[in-house]
């Protein structure tokens, strides 16, 4: 998305009725919210690949990545490799794949991201134990999203 673009749809929020305007892209997303002044802005722009002709111009706006949980020293993150629907368990009545506390081993299963009604088993890559699940059951996650965090042991 251009910078063009952004300030196109800042002056469309300004002069509608709306109160906010979110658009999902393939690099991420934009979301224009009307500030107290009534004016639009753009109050979140989280991209992997966003180009850096998005960035706009402090006077048109402020952009913020999405907050990514802070990540301690030792604590190694488990994340989202695509855009899907996040499970901890292989079904609705079976057990999570793994609880805070597990220990995990390079290659194990840790949850399933449902991708085009495809079912995605995600694997770890680390030896570590879960300290702490980011991620809510069977809600959205984004590409690059932290899903996990596991201390390496």
């Amino acid at each position: 998305m251009r910078i063009e673009e952004v300030r196109r749809l800042i002056r469309l929020v300004e002069e509608s009725n709306i109160g906010e305007l979110e658009i999902w892209q393939w690099w991420g997303r934009v979301r224009i919210r009307k500030g107290a002044s009534g004016q639009g802005e753009v109050v979140a722009a989280a991209t992997e690949a966003r180009p850096p002709s998005v960035s706009p111009t402090p006077a048109d706006a402020t952009v913020s990545a999405p907050p990514e949980p802070d990540v301690e020293v030792g604590l190694v993150p488990i994340q989202s490799p695509m855009v899907g629907t996040f499970y901890r368990a292989p079904a609705p009545d079976a057990e999570a794949y793994v609880q805070v506390g597990h220990a995990v081993e390079p290659g194990q299963t840790v949850c399933i991201i449902e991708a085009m009604k495809l079912m995605n088993e995600i694997q770890s890559e680390v030896r570590g134990r879960i300290t702490k699940i980011l991620a809510e059951n069977a809600q959205p996650v984004e590409f690059g999203q932290t899903l996990f965090l596991v201390k390496e042991e």
